[in-house]
């Protein structure tokens, strides 16, 4: 059997590396649903970043003004969408089964337990984030 791995070259790599630092995201979204014996309940977040992106209901003042490298490094980077996205997520996690809670979907006591696993496992990759590389640094 042959070995279809692919080898990046340094100038592959070089290309990755330097798209990857100046890659600034605008938006974080995080959606969850909770199934319970009362039926689904659904939940999502969505949170823009000083975007010049329409989406994000903005006007896109900035751009057309001539200001668009300004605008464009209002973006995050890489390490902090991601660390937006663990927030967003988070309260989305928790929020669904909040909502699962109030149409009594699932227990007062599961929605506990469940919204303590939830901020302990987020607490934990948030830090990861800032020892060392933690697979999340760069």
């Amino acid at each position: 059997m042959s070995d279809n791995k692919l080898i990046l070259t340094d100038e592959a790599k070089a290309a990755i590396c330097a798209v990857k630092n100046r890659l600034r995201i605008t938006k974080a979204v995080a959606t969850r649903s909770i199934k319970g014996r009362n039926g689904d309940h659904y939940v999502g977040f969505s949170a823009a970043f000083d975007t010049v992106q329409d989406d994000a209901g903005g006007d896109m003042i900035s751009v057309q003004d001539g200001d668009q490298a300004e605008a464009l490094n209002g973006g995050m980077t890489l390490k902090e969408s991601k660390l937006a996205g663990y927030i967003l997520g988070m309260q989305a996690d928790i929020s669904a089964h909040q909502h699962a809670l109030a149409g009594s979907s699932i227990t007062e006591d599961q929605c506990n337990q469940a919204v303590a696993a939830i901020k302990g496992n987020y607490s934990r990759l948030m830090a990861s984030m800032f020892v060392g590389n933690g697979g999340h640094g760069k």
